[in-house]
């Protein structure tokens, strides 16, 4: 066991059927993914393999999750509440996909429409200069740049770049807040224009993190 996924197991608050709610959540981007139950048991195995255990209430016995799918989650992190009766259980999805309905996460559904799960900002943003991408809108400002290809969406992060600096010189948060804004999208449209998963650069990010 990681420092990370050691905690009190005999001090959780688990309910009446010696259950407690577990949220699994993308370590990388914050999608929360699924919602199951464990017992004492399945958090003692979840904490000791590093990887999820669930307590299925239906069949009533221990359940590894991506068992069979393979679909299996690798645990980066355990935290529960202030009351300790709910775990946060921080994953690395293999697959990428949670949901048994062969979605990323359980919580797809908006107003009965089969929506992407909200992650971070970030992630929100790079899904729609994906989507720009893939099925160009006339009159987006992401499509155009996309149609100029390297050289424009190159210069125009050169400039924003440029920009952060002077905003940082003239010590002003709000213009330095704005100005890295824009180069976090162009620096976005840039990845997405060479097929690179935003996800990629937070794996990067998660190794200089440790």
């Amino acid at each position: 066991m990681t420092e990370e996924l050691v905690i009190p197991v005999d001090e959780i608050r688990y309910n009446e059927r010696g259950l407690v709610p577990a949220i699994a959540q993308d370590y990388l981007d914050g999608t929360v993914l699924m919602m199951a139950w464990m017992n004492r048991e399945s958090l003692q195995k979840t904490l000791l393999t590093g990887e999820t255990w669930y307590w299925s209430r239906s069949r009533q016995e221990l359940w590894h999750k991506g068992a069979t799918s393979g679909h299996i989650q690798k645990v980066r992190s355990v935290r529960y509440d202030c009351d300790s009766d709910c775990l946060l259980i921080g994953i690395e999805q293999i697959g990428d996909i949670a949901c048994h309905k062969g979605e990323r996460s359980c919580f797809h559904r908006v107003d009965g429409q089969i929506a992407a799960p909200p992650g971070d900002t970030l992630s929100q943003v790079f899904e729609v200069i994906a989507d720009r991408r893939d099925r160009p809108v006339e009159g987006s400002y992401t499509c155009k740049l996309f149609a100029g290809g390297d050289n424009k969406i190159l210069k125009k992060i050169g400039e924003e770049g440029a920009e952060v600096v002077m905003a940082c010189k003239d010590d002003d948060p709000d213009a330095i807040a704005s100005e890295v804004a824009d180069l976090f999208y162009h620096a976005m449209v840039a990845l997405a224009h060479h097929n690179v998963d935003l996800r990629s650069v937070y794996r990067k990010l998660q190794e200089r993190r440790n």
